[in-house]
């Protein structure tokens, strides 16, 4: 079991002309070095090192010109400089800070090897003592699980080709509905999916999701500046389970009486550390949409399974047959956002939604999704197209023409009149096919 989508965008990397050391990034536990090891099978020679490891960390630490560090990873790893491909991977970078400045040297010295690192709040070493090697590496993202690798995972062939496809036959929503609310209800975190695969049986995760927060809690340490940060963050962590999915307030958040700079110092250290994501509106309705960080932000955490765990909602997810119904529609936008954001390969690229609010009128969009320079309008909602109030208000004052509704029926298309009496194209989608929605747009773009 692996995640193939991550292996092809390496597998790009490794083929690409003017390839640079590439820094992987993600959470603890997204299965960053699983991923590394599957891909080294394409490499005649893997050097796998751990920074977290002392014998790997003293050769870190010792030799600081590149040129006697390859001669001595090569020669601790028992390997042969030659001119056979060659993966060097480095996880867990963050433990020696100066081997971060050597990934230029890799660049321009030995352009010959592959190098891949990794490691824990890479952000956290951006500071006058260490030299980061600006364009000198790419990044990728690594991220748990989506729906399309977890139907892999499962072996759902059938159910995979039907989702692939974005035209979901009759015969087979009902199937793909369940299969998206197994893998609403479990999320997408590796070891989870993996556990899930091999018995079957919910009830065995509980320890996983619990060992999960336990390495979270303890890396806490590794991102506080003092002790009074590990309490903030500690909090944070533990509170953004039972907020996520609501727009929150750094005073006092989650019951605390903890300050809006307190709060915000942890949650953002922990946004860093790809944990939560701050996901903040735009009042704009034209490109470019640029985020209003004066406004209160969205909560959207690392992994709806562990959302539903934490905070108590796992019987509820169990047994329903419409997500919207749970949480106020909040497990339903909130595993959406989870599809989107899985299908972003740029730490730059965030979730954005809009707002407007003002005193005559207060609306409210749950995703903006771009595609080919457009912002299309996407609703996470059940019911009658009667309801959807703040979707007629944004297309009345956009250009666009095309929105999206994601809900628990099959797909259909309206067409309803604004307020102002424009015309648009309402795309109705089951909401397991948010992590496909740039695949169904480039379909019907194409029939236009």
């Amino acid at each position: 079991m692996y995640k193939r989508t991550i292996i092809q965008e390496l597998t790009h990397w490794k083929n690409s002309i003017g390839r640079k050391p590439l820094v992987l990034r993600g959470a603890r536990q997204v299965g960053k070095t699983t991923v590394v090891n599957m891909f080294a099978s394409q490499f005649q020679q893997y050097l796998s090192l751990n920074l977290e490891r002392e014998e790997d960390k003293l050769i870190f630490q010792k030799y600081k010109s590149i040129d006697e560090l390859i001669q001595a990873v090569f020669f601790f790893k028992k390997k042969e400089i030659n001119n056979t491909s060659t993966l060097i991977f480095i996880d867990e970078i963050q433990e020696v800070p100066e081997a971060l400045g050597l990934l230029r040297y890799f660049y321009e010295n030995y352009p010959q090897f592959y190098v891949i690192v990794a490691g824990s709040l890479l952000e956290s070493l951006f500071n006058s003592q260490v030299s980061f090697p600006v364009g000198r590496v790419e990044y990728r993202v690594l991220r748990p699980f989506s729906f399309e690798e977890f139907l892999d995972a499962m072996d759902e062939t059938a159910a995979l080709q039907q989702y692939r496809s974005c035209k979901i036959a009759s015969f087979a929503h009902e199937k793909l509905l369940k299969l998206f609310h197994d893998y609403t209800l479990i999320g997408g975190m590796p070891e989870v999916v993996r556990r899930y695969i091999e018995t079957k049986d919910f009830l065995v995760l509980q320890h996983v999701y619990d060992s999960l927060m336990l390495s979270y809690m303890e890396d806490v340490e590794k991102y506080a500046k003092n002790q009074s940060q590990v309490q903030f963050i500690r909090h944070a962590i533990k509170a953004s389970f039972y907020e996520a999915g609501s727009r929150i307030k750094f005073q006092g958040f989650g019951q605390s009486s903890y300050s809006s700079r307190e709060m915000g110092e942890a949650l953002r250290t922990i946004e860093r550390a790809m944990l939560i994501q701050l996901v903040y509106p735009t009042t704009q309705t034209n490109l470019p949409y640029l985020p209003d960080i004066k406004k209160s932000p969205k909560l959207q955490v690392l992994d709806t399974g562990m959302l539903n765990y934490f905070s108590g909602l796992q019987q509820q997810v169990f047994g329903t047959k419409d997500l919207n119904t749970l949480y106020q529609g909040k497990i339903a936008e909130h595993i959406v956002g989870q599809e989107l954001l899985a299908n972003k390969k740029r730490l730059l690229d965030p979730l954005c939604f809009w707002v407007r609010e003002k005193r005559e009128s207060v609306a409210e969009i749950d995703y903006l999704f771009p595609f080919e320079g457009k912002m299309i309008p996407v609703e996470v909602k059940s019911g009658q197209t009667g309801r959807l109030r703040s979707l007629l208000m944004y297309m009345d004052l956009t250009e666009e023409s095309i929105a999206i509704r994601l809900y628990a029926g099959e797909q259909k298309i309206d067409i309803l009149q604004t307020v102002s009496g424009k015309t648009i194209e309402l795309h109705n989608l089951p909401y397991y096919l948010a992590g496909n929605l740039y695949e169904y747009l480039k379909q019907i773009n194409n029939l236009q």
